[in-house]
């Protein structure tokens, strides 16, 4: 009888079990931080606005970070192909822990828009090295189960990023929602530089794409400040922004040139001539910018027209973080199983956050929270799938080799979705709740108080999110000899028009993802791979369906 132990497992590149084990902590809490910032920073902007003013910029302290971390995805998935992920993975988060505690003293809206930016390059470095790390120590068929994990751990940081958001908010500062990241980041840092292992990728050949890093970032910026200035700064018929339109598409011809020319460029345009992987990246640009877009406006409705506080609001976001959590654990294992297929998922993927947007849009000043709560939900089942689904399409679609990039991409093209959708839903939101108030202001308002005034309150409601500013508009409109009903009235007037404006923001991000819903019956339905073999024994040839 035979009473040898048997061998410990050894993974991709000669992990043992137990050093599986830690890498995946320490990618998970990557993962953690990058996605608790996001969740804790969007429950405290209304206050922030309130506090620092500019709230036509409300938009760009979101979109910004996803500008700069869509900038840093492919970039940085590429030359971590070639030197490995856990210089990155370091780099990333001492960058983020940085910016963070400059975001923390932010006295402007402005300062705090740079170092947004510069928080979002961090964030795009972690996010783009986590999932392509599972694709890097586990084989097909076992990378669903451990993409819904990192799924789950993001929709963990979305359950206790509300409610610590709204309570150091509430309680002590908002400039604490910053802060919060600088000892995490530390820890992070520590356990990433004793414990990860320093492999990299399948690409070793030195060749760093620069011209295509280039031309990348003089696509994606002007094309977020025609987006973000057009119809709200300039006319969409000023020569700025025809002349930036023109610029962005005469440089992305030259991207697309440059890409297809270079030995190694940052965006494998020979990715797409695989159907699965064209569809997967279309359907997540669609996602990005349908879904995240518009529910970065959902505190700004529960506080600004519901009248929630930020710790209430952030509370009522958890069950959609709990929608997400279980439905990525759910997913990752229909995947790994093999059960279903691409076709399927992806229409679901697309289907339910339409039909919690759709719900989204039916909402008023008077909607109760139950049914936010309710629509919340809808959209976590959908993104809960789309996440695991669309990457893992992509992943088991593509040689070892640029296994990074791919990923990457994906990362990028729905980042960049995102990016696009906060510019115009931004504009949309600031031009709809400037009409509306402007309309629906009653006269009497009009002719009782000065007009610099009320387009001060135009253009910066703090009054529906800040209870000293609303004290002061208060005291404005209850001067002796003033209709006492003037100050209802224009609170009302208020919530109605920024009510107005995000709903309509929700409605189109409903119809973004309805076009989503019909690119998704263009994959195949191949079913999902359930193979067992390494990830480093793929095929390194690339082929279409």
């Amino acid at each position: 009888m035979n009473n040898k132990p048997a061998a410990a497992p050894v993974y991709a590149h000669g992990l043992t079990k137990g050093q599986i084990k830690w890498t995946m902590a320490g990618v998970m809490i990557g993962m953690l931080l990058s996605a608790l910032d996001q969740t804790i920073v969007g429950v405290a902007m209304p206050r922030v606005v309130a506090d620092l003013g500019g709230f036509n910029q409300y938009a760009w302290a979101t979109s910004i970070y996803m500008i700069t971390s869509a900038i840093s995805v492919p970039i940085v998935g590429k030359l971590s192909d070639m030197y490995g992920r856990k210089i990155f993975y370091i780099i990333g988060i001492g960058f983020f822990a940085a910016a963070s505690l400059a975001c923390g003293f932010s006295q402007t809206m402005t300062q705090l828009i740079i170092f947004r930016g510069l928080q979002g390059i961090g964030g795009g470095i972690m996010m783009t090295n986590a999932f392509t790390v599972i694709a890097d120590i586990f084989p097909p068929a076992e990378r669903g189960k451990y993409q819904g994990l990192l799924t789950a751990v993001f929709s963990f940081a979305s359950v206790i990023g509300p409610t610590t958001g709204g309570f150091l908010t509430d309680r002590i500062s908002w400039h604490w929602v910053f802060f919060i990241n600088v000892p995490l980041g530390a820890i992070a840092i520590i356990i990433f530089m004793k414990f990860f292992p320093g492999f990299r990728g399948g690409n070793v050949t030195h060749k760093v794409d620069y011209a295509g890093v280039a031309a990348l970032i003089m696509v994606i910026a002007p094309a977020m400040l025609v987006l973000s200035w057009g119809g709200v700064d300039y006319a969409w018929s000023s020569p700025l922004i025809i002349g930036m339109l023109v610029f962005t598409a005469v440089i992305l011809g030259v991207f697309l040139f440059i890409e297809s020319r270079a030995a190694e460029p940052i965006i494998p345009l020979n990715l797409f001539k695989i159907r699965i992987v064209a569809v997967a990246n279309i359907a997540s640009f669609l996602t990005g910018m349908g879904m995240f877009g518009a529910i970065t406006y959902i505190p700004l409705y529960l506080q600004g027209v519901l009248g929630a506080s930020a710790t209430l609001s952030g509370n009522l976001q958890i069950p959609q973080s709990i929608a997400v959590m279980i439905t990525s654990i759910i997913i990752g294992q229909v995947i790994s199983r093999g059960i279903g297929n691409y076709k399927i998922l992806g229409v679901l993927a697309m289907g339910l956050p339409c039909l919690g947007m759709f719900l989204m849009s039916r909402l008023t000043p008077d909607s109760s929270y139950w049914y936010v709560v309710m629509s919340n939900v809808i959209l976590g089942f959908g993104l809960g799938v789309s996440i695991p689904v669309f990457t893992i399409a992509i992943q088991n679609e593509v040689p070892y080799a640029v296994l990074g990039v791919a990923t990457s991409s994906n990362t990028f093209i729905r980042t960049f979705g995102g990016s696009i959708g906060l510019a115009i839903l931004g504009s949309i939101v600031s031009n709809r709740f400037l009409s509306a108030f402007t309309a629906q202001l009653p006269e009497s308002v009009k002719n009782a108080v000065p007009m610099d005034q009320l387009t001060a309150l135009a253009h910066n409601p703090q009054a529906l999110v800040n209870a000293e500013a609303q004290a002061q508009l208060k005291e404005l409109l209850t001067q002796p000899g003033m209709d006492a009903a003037l100050f209802d009235q224009v609170m009302q007037t208020l919530h109605n028009a920024l009510s107005s404006a995000i709903t309509l923001a929700f409605f189109i991000g409903c119809l973004i993802l309805l076009a989503g819903v019909f690119t998704a019956l263009l994959m195949k339905g191949k079913p999902t791979v359930k193979e067992t073999k390494p990830a480093v024994e793929q095929a390194e040839d690339l082929t279409t369906d």
